[in-house]
């Protein structure tokens, strides 16, 4: 995947049909949003070929039907997509986006704790990295 390539709403949900099953028919995609979405099997052809041709998913052929399968991971998607934000909100300042979410939502005492350990796990790993 491009650096900079960014996903819209309906893609990123295509994308995690794709990441959960591994491949799908455009009807088996369309049948997994169908609820959710509302859009005709159409829409959802059109918009894995917009993909395709944008990298982040390719296509193998079973008789009539195209199977399609992620080529990029999710972890690369949000890494490049949280970049972007980052960059474009806050200049690049990723503390800056973490103190946005800490004060503009609200977060149980768990995942506070949890993040607290996560810190300091990448804190003590980037001294001992500095330390060799």
């Amino acid at each position: 995947m491009k650096a900079r390539t960014q996903l819209g709403d309906l893609q990123l949900a295509i994308m995690r049909v794709l990441w959960q099953r591994g491949e799908a028919s455009v009807n088996e995609v369309h049948g997994a949003l169908l609820d959710e979405r509302g859009l005709a099997p159409t829409t959802i052809a059109t918009m894995l070929g917009k993909m395709e041709k944008k990298g982040v998913v390719d296509h193998t052929t079973e008789g009539r039907k195209f199977i399609y399968r992620a080529t990029v991971s999710e972890h690369a998607v949000r890494r490049s997509m949280v970049g972007e934000l980052t960059s474009r909100l806050f200049q690049g300042d990723s503390a800056a986006l973490v103190s946005h979410l800490l004060s503009e939502h609200e977060i149980d005492g768990t995942a506070l704790a949890d993040l607290q350990r996560r810190i300091v796990r990448e804190e003590t790993a980037r001294q001992e990295k500095e330390g060799n």
